[in-house]
């Protein structure tokens, strides 16, 4: 056991990113049942929803799961007090302060991580109480810190700077990315592009076959004004860079990005408007596999990877 799976009293210390349309019931329960921690994504679900997918999970899984809460989150109050009321134990808070709701949290009994893009905000994370931390790189899809600190280098200095936990994301899909973190400092990985295009899924199967076809270069981070983002480089991307030629205000910015727009790209698979959210690792994925498999071939190319150490020797 390491600390991760001890903190969360899993097999592994891999965690499926909470990634809006991305992460129901399904793909936490399932993570789960493969000896990792499933995480629901809160942030694309109206509080009922979020209660409806908090008590199917129970019922599928037997093991530890998660859910993942962005602060931003307008009806916050009310999907605290959901996952309070439904006893989940394990929250994964982003997009805000921590000190918000962690204490409460905590007081209900709650195990309480906290997402940062860099050591600043590791520590004031850590001042607020949190259980342990998850450092994000720029590599990651979705909303993404605006510093562009890849994982390489975030995650020996946040290592660094505080003593809690360190759960790396960001560039991760392999069992050798997964080691290469952890010899950094990491004590486990959260992993969110690869379980996107997993069978369970919950995110359309075209937004699915659209990241295995995805190559290096095909990502981009984009809509710093707004909130920073990075996507897959289709019709509504160009048309973001086309705005940005104008020199566009901030209120330009978010007419274009307009509504739902990644609940059309992602869930709804339109491929041309919609905003497709996913890492720079997309083109090191080239098949959509059940999330157990997923986790089996980390693994193995983990164990893989710590035996081959040898051949780096002087």
């Amino acid at each position: 056991m390491n600390k991760i799976t001890q903190l969360f009293n899993i097999k592994y210390p891999i965690i499926q990113g909470g990634m809006i349309w991305n992460s129901g019931y399904k793909l936490a329960a399932a993570v789960s049942n493969a000896g990792g921690l499933g995480l629901i994504g809160a942030g694309s679900m109206y509080p009922e929803v979020l209660r409806e997918h908090i008590q199917k999970c129970k019922k599928a899984t037997n093991k530890p799961f998660g859910v993942n809460i962005p602060m931003i989150y307008p009806n916050i109050e009310e999907i605290i007090n959901i996952v309070v009321e439904e006893g989940v134990k394990i929250v994964f808070t982003s997009a805000g302060n921590p000190k918000t709701w962690t204490s409460f949290l905590k007081s209900k009994g709650i195990t309480v991580v906290h997402v940062v893009s860099s050591s600043i905000f590791a520590l004031k994370a850590q001042e607020a109480g949190v259980d342990a931390i998850v450092a994000e790189g720029f590599e990651a899809g979705g909303h993404n810190g605006r510093d562009e600190t890849t994982t390489l280098t975030l995650i020996p200095m946040v290592k660094e700077k505080i003593q809690i936990p360190i759960i790396a994301a960001g560039g991760i899909a392999t069992g050798k990315g997964m080691l290469a973190v952890m010899v950094l400092g990491a004590d486990g990985v959260q992993v969110g592009s690869r379980f996107a295009a997993s069978t369970e899924s919950s995110s359309h199967p075209d937004f699915k076959k659209k990241i295995v076809d995805t190559k290096e270069g095909d990502t981009q981070l984009t809509l710093k004004e707004l909130a920073p983002v990075r996507l897959i480089k289709n019709k509504f991307y160009l048309d973001v860079q086309d705005l940005y030629k104008k020199c566009p205000s901030k209120e330009d910015l978010v007419q274009l990005l307009g509504r739902a727009r990644a609940k059309k790209g992602m869930l709804e698979g339109d491929l041309e408007e919609g905003e497709l959210e996913i890492g720079q690792i997309a083109g090191l994925i080239h098949e959509i596999l059940p999330a157990e498999k997923i986790i089996n071939e980390m693994i193995a190319d983990f164990k893989a990877a710590c035996q081959e150490k040898t051949k780096f020797e002087f």
